[in-house]
C-alpha cells in the first residue's frame, strides 16, 4: 500500500491477530483488512456497523443483489480491487441468482436502482438528480428499498475511493479466502480489535460515521477535515489531492503521495484527509439520493 502505516502501524493486539490469521490461512492479510484495523476509532467502527447492516441486515435486496450493487459502484470508480472482490462475492452470496458479467441477469427492480445509484454517484449536484427517481424508474420501488440501496452505495462510495487512493492490491489466495471470510462473518470483526476509545451514538450509523471522522482525536485540525468533507477549498498541498480523491480517485499515484510527504505532510495526516474527502464525496451522493427520493412520483 502507499502508506506504510497501513501495513505496519497497527496496535499490538491487531499485529498479533494479523500474524496468526495469515499463518493459519497461509495467505497474507488483505489490504482492506489492514486499513480497517488501523485507527478504528477514527473510521472503522461506525463504517463496519453501517456495512454489516447494509450488506447483511434485513433488506428488500438479497445479499447477492447487494454485492452486485457494490460491484457496480466499484466499476464506476474504476477500482479493480473492489470489482474483483464483489464480483466473487456476488457469486458466493447470490448462489447463481445473478451473473456479475451479465447485467440482464438482474431482476428489473435491481437494474432500476442500479441506474439510480449510478446517476447520483456521477452527478450528485446536477439538476437532473431532482427527477432521478422518475428517470431511473424507481417510482415503483418501496421507499425503504431505495434507502437500503443508498446505504449500500454510501459504504462503497467511501471504500472504493480509499482503495484507489491507498493502492489496494489483491495478492495470491486473497480473493478466495478473503471473500469467503467476509461472507461467513457478515462483514463483522471481533470487537476487541475495534476497541479504540469510547464509542458514541449520535442517532444512526451515518451520523456516527460523520462524527468519528470530524470529532475523533486526529493529527489534522478539525476545520481542515470539515472542509475536506464539505468539498470546500483547502490550502495546498491538500486542495488538488483532495479534489482527485473526491472526483477521480483512480488517478491517484505513488507520486501524489510522494508530493504530500515531500511538502511535510505525515502519513497519518494523509490518511485523515483522504478519509475525510472520501466520506464527503460519498455523503454528497447519499444526500442527493435522499432528496431525489423525496421527489419520487407517487404511483
Amino acid at each position: 500500500m502507499r502508506l506504510s502505516i497501513l501495513d505496519h502501524g497497527h496496535r499490538r493486539r491487531v499485529k498479533i491477530f494479523l500474524t496468526v490469521t495469515s499463518a493459519t490461512s497461509h495467505v497474507a492479510s488483505p489490504d482492506i483488512v489492514k486499513m480497517l484495523l488501523y485507527r478504528p476509532g477514527f473510521l472503522t467502527r461506525p463504517l463496519l456497523d453501517l456495512t454489516a447492516d447494509a450488506m447483511r441486515g434485513p433488506s428488500y435486496w438479497t445479499p447477492g443483489e447487494r454485492e452486485y450493487l457494490a460491484m457496480c459502484t466499484a466499476r464506476l470508480h474504476r477500482c479493480p480491487f473492489c470489482v474483483e472482490s464483489h464480483a466473487e462475492l456476488t457469486r458466493i452470496a447470490g448462489g447463481g441468482e445473478i451473473d456479475p458479467d451479465d447485467p440482464d441477469s438482474a431482476r428489473p427492480q435491481l437494474r432500476a436502482v442500479r441506474e439510480f445509484l449510478d446517476l447520483i454517484s456521477r452527478t450528485p449536484d446536477g439538476v437532473e438528480t431532482v427527477d432521478a427517481a422518475a428517470a431511473a424508474g424507481i417510482a415503483d420501488l418501496p421507499d425503504d428499498a431505495v434507502l437500503q440501496a443508498l446505504r449500500v452505495n454510501l459504504v462503497w462510495n467511501i471504500v472504493n475511493r480509499l482503495a484507489n487512493a491507498f493502492g489496494f492490491e489483491l495478492r495470491e489466495g486473497q480473493l478466495h479466502s478473503g471473500t469467503r471470510a467476509l461472507h461467513r462473518f457478515g462483514y463483522r470483526f471481533p470487537s476487541f480489535l475495534l476497541a479504540d476509545g469510547p464509542a458514541t451514538d449520535h442517532g444512526d450509523d451515518v451520523a456516527n460515521l460523520r462524527h468519528a471522522v470530524l470529532d475523533a482525536p486526529a493529527g489534522t485540525e478539525r476545520s481542515l477535515r470539515a472542509a475536506a468533507v464539505a468539498g470546500e477549498p483547502l490550502p495546498e498541498p491538500w486542495q488538488s489531492y483532495a479534489s482527485t480523491v473526491r472526483d477521480a480517485s483512480y488517478r491517484i499515484t505513488d507520486a501524489d503521495i510522494d508530493r504530500l510527504t515531500a511538502s511535510g505532510c505525515s502519513q497519518d495526516q494523509i490518511f485523515e484527509i483522504t478519509v475525510a474527502a472520501a466520506l464527503g464525496a460519498a455523503l454528497r451522493s447519499y444526500d442527493a439520493g435522499r432528496r431525489a427520493l423525496e421527489r419520487k412520483p407517487v404511483r
